[in-house]
């Protein structure tokens, strides 16, 4: 499928280290707050929307992750950025893996916090892509909230701002996402990656429980796990001063 152009915020000097922050389905750039205000002063941060989501364009699907991969490539080469750190969360580490395998020489190191070379059984993104267009993104946004936040997360203000997130979502793309994320079976290709990577794990995450992302850090020849205790899926959301620590180190090599 043809890249889209997918909307995107830059923050940070223009000459500092590229880092790239993709994000999970039913998110938008907005999920990123707490890396792009701690980490903009060290890196020039490029924080997007999946095709789908957000504010970028929702083409026709059913997506793959090979598209979405696709989409930032082509983010790359229009801001003429050789080569960047890459962090992705949950559908963004999706990307990320896929990035790492075939696209390695775009990359210089690479996160990927709470994801899986596998998500889920085909039928139960089926169901939820059927649920969400039956019921629209409020359902979902109840399902969700479960998953990405852990029981013990108080704040109520950025509760709010994480259903309003996935309300606002376009059925369509988050839809065609699910495909992607049906299709997905990345665990043969992982020792293929040569990147130094960082694998992040919520100690609470329902959707990509810890042992999935020490399967990923196993696997990968380059990696190391990193286990993030009272966090569910949104890891950088409930631990952002753990998180962005991790980040930094990782970064710097």
């Amino acid at each position: 499928m043809k890249p889209v152009e997918v909307h995107r915020t830059i923050e940070g000097p223009q000459d500092a280290p590229v880092l790239i922050l993709s994000g999970s389905i039913g998110s938008n750039l907005d999920m990123w707050l707490p890396q792009r205000t701690a980490l903009s002063d060290e890196y020039r941060v490029v924080s997007y929307d999946h095709r789908g989501h957000g504010k970028s364009p929702v083409p026709d699907g059913p997506y793959t992750i090979a598209d979405l991969a696709g989409d930032v490539i082509a983010l790359l080469d229009q801001l003429q950025v050789e080569k960047a750190h890459f962090c992705g969360l949950s559908l963004g580490g999706a990307v990320g893996q896929w990035l790492g395998r075939y696209h390695p020489h775009r990359l210089d190191q690479l996160v990927l916090a709470c994801t899986s070379s596998w998500f889920a059984p085909a039928e139960a993104w089926a169901e939820r892509a059927e649920n969400v267009r039956a019921k629209g993104t409020e359902w979902l946004a109840d399902f969700t909230l479960g998953r990405w936040l852990s029981p013990g997360f108080a704040d109520a203000q950025q509760r709010e701002a994480v259903r309003a997130m996935v309300t606002s979502t376009p059925a369509d793309g988050y839809i065609s996402c699910c495909s992607a994320l049906a299709a997905w079976d990345f665990a043969g290709e992982l020792p293929e990656i040569p990147t130094p990577t960082l694998a992040i794990a919520g100690a609470e995450d329902p959707a990509t429980p810890p042992d999935h992302l020490r399967d990923i850090a196993a696997a990968i020849p380059r990696s190391r796990l990193a286990v993030l205790d009272g966090a569910a899926h949104l890891a950088n959301v409930e631990r952002p001063v753990e998180f962005n620590d991790l980040l930094r180190a990782h970064l710097l090599g």
